[in-house]
């Protein structure tokens, strides 16, 4: 990531970013250096406008986001509905709660918690700071839908798609906030058969 491509971590000023769709959904985010992080980290956050770091988010944004997100998917050209959403900590967990919302659906999510309780499955979440996430509770044959705040490498996302899927689970896509293009998240998902939503490109 070069410091070009970087807003200055002191600015909240939400640039409008290439949007993903033709509807131009406009979803704001930007890029941010981190600080004080490991080496092997990933040092740039990226920020949105549902995160309440550079605002505070109404009720009203956190629905609207769901419902603009839960459409863009219904709309996707390879649309599944699915039984159940399964959203990421930390980061997935808010739009997993408004994508439930918005299409009445109930939620699951994956925890970077390692608890003693049965059906519990690992995956890793690569250049984290904690690289093991949890999920619980019996899913197999069920269709599930992977809620997340932003893609970029498409690590994380993979690895939990083969797990599920050795636990016999039916992935039907992956929906997100933002599509962090530096990393062709997309490729990789794709070739695992699996469909991409997002409602913005960085």
């Amino acid at each position: 990531m070069t410091t070009e491509n970087l807003f200055a971590a002191h600015s909240c000023e939400i640039s409008i970013p290439e949007p993903s769709t033709p509807e131009n959904l406009a979803y704001h985010a930007q890029r941010v250096r981190r600080l004080g992080v490991a080496s092997g980290t990933r040092d740039v956050r990226i920020v949105h406008e549902l995160d309440g770091i550079c605002d505070q988010v109404g009720p009203e944004r956190l629905m609207r986001t769901g419902n603009t997100l839960w459409q863009a998917w219904c709309h996707h050209p390879e649309f599944t509905r699915p039984d159940v959403l399964l959203g990421l900590d930390a980061g997935g967990i808010l739009p997993t709660i408004a994508v439930a919302l918005a299409g009445d659906l109930p939620y699951r999510l994956a925890w970077k918690l390692d608890l003693d309780l049965p059906d519990k499955h690992q995956f890793t979440e690569p250049h984290a700071r904690r690289t093991e996430v949890f999920t619980y509770g019996h899913l197999a044959g069920t269709r599930v839908l992977i809620v997340d705040d932003e893609s970029t490498t498409g690590g994380t996302l993979s690895n939990l798609v083969a797990v599920l899927r050795e636990a016999e689970v039916e992935v039907v896509g992956i929906v997100c906030l933002i599509e962090d293009t530096t990393g062709n998240a997309r490729a990789l998902l794709e070739s695992l058969g699996v469909p991409l939503c997002s409602l913005t490109r960085l």
